[in-house]
């Protein structure tokens, strides 16, 4: 089941959900409105490998914005810092930044029960297109969880995103023990 506005606020209230900056205007009938970091990145290297630290080269967005290109992987972050002690955290595009041809993840939309940070986005464009530091990129979406949970994210010794950052942090699939 997916949580409502006021059930939004009420586990805000009892500290299951915080979002920081929080904007009451960003609150929607089921949703939270999140927004586009100072900070955007790109991988140094053409080609990337699964089993290597892939380097990114991070860069501070304009105030007149940034013109965005196909073929291009950039890496974005939210505003927003969250923590979820409670529930399973979707991130999703906003429609209207879909009809700009932005898709803000690939494959890695599902939060984890005790995911605590900010949210890195894989932002694609279909074409050429600017975007601004603030600007709504995405929306929360928070699912009840049935069971009890044995491994919090923010917990898990092999968590790899557990860093408090405001910039886009790399895949970190080098880590793995595969």
């Amino acid at each position: 089941m997916i949580l409502t506005d006021n059930q939004i606020l009420k586990e805000i209230e009892k500290g299951t959900i915080l979002i920081e900056p929080f904007n009451r205007n960003s609150l929607g009938t089921n949703s939270y409105d999140v927004h586009l970091g100072r900070y955007l990145a790109t991988y140094r290297d053409e080609i990337l490998d699964a089993r290597m630290h892939n380097e990114i080269d991070v860069f501070e967005i304009p105030e007149e914005g940034i013109v965005l290109r196909p073929e291009t992987l950039y890496l974005g972050v939210t505003l927003e810092y969250t923590e979820t002690h409670a529930h399973v955290p979707f991130l999703e595009g906003k429609s209207s930044v879909g009809r700009l041809g932005i898709d803000i993840h690939a494959t890695a939309g599902k939060g984890d029960v005790g995911f605590c940070n900010t949210w890195t986005l894989e932002i694609s464009v279909t074409q050429p297109v600017r975007v601004y530091h603030g600007m709504p990129i995405g929306q929360l979406i928070y699912f009840e969880v049935s069971g009890g949970i044995e491994n919090y994210y923010n917990k898990k010794e092999n968590a790899k995103y557990n860093n408090r950052t405001i910039a886009p942090v790399e895949s970190m699939m080098w880590k793995n023990n595969w």
